[in-house]
């Protein structure tokens, strides 16, 4: 089914979609597009190249992340699997739509900043803790019980 995993650099062109499957399951899809620019060496201009056009689909835990996240014209990097969807128009026509299931998405940092919301999750608070490793979703508990100096990020 999906087995080529790909990072795609781009912008959302739409806003993101979420919808429900028939057996319940949350999706939440938007279409991106990549665009290759390089310095034309005779003008000097920086020329456009072609446009990779695909359909980002996100499933469980990152349909929230997006959605809370992600707006049309915003610049992404998605990390997932491609496949390649075929079709027929109601005309007829053979057509074929690229599709990324992806594992990750997030902004591109080298064409906007970001804000991260740390909400449930801890950060190491000093130099000397700096030892700890860092808690992930689920050991909260498990690293305050330690008597760790944490801070609610």
């Amino acid at each position: 089914m999906y087995e080529t995993q790909a990072a795609v650099v781009g912008t959302v062109i739409t806003d993101p979609v979420k919808r429900e499957t028939g057996s319940g399951e949350e999706v939440m899809s938007f279409r991106m597009a990549s665009n290759v620019r390089r310095r034309d060496r005779e003008s000097g201009e920086w020329v456009d190249g072609g446009t990779l056009y695909l359909t980002v689909s996100c499933w469980r835990r990152l349909v929230q992340g997006v959605g809370a996240s992600l707006m049309k014209g915003d610049p992404i990097i998605a990390y997932g699997e491609l496949r390649t969807n075929e079709y027929r128009t109601r005309d007829g026509e053979p057509r074929s739509d690229l599709e990324m299931r992806a594992a990750a998405v997030g902004p591109d940092l080298a064409r906007c900043s970001a804000k991260l919301d740390r909400t449930g999750r801890l950060r190491v608070a000093s130099a000397e803790d700096a030892t700890e490793p860092p808690a992930v979703d689920g050991e909260a508990d498990e690293l305050v019980g330690t008597g760790t100096a944490a801070l609610a990020g």
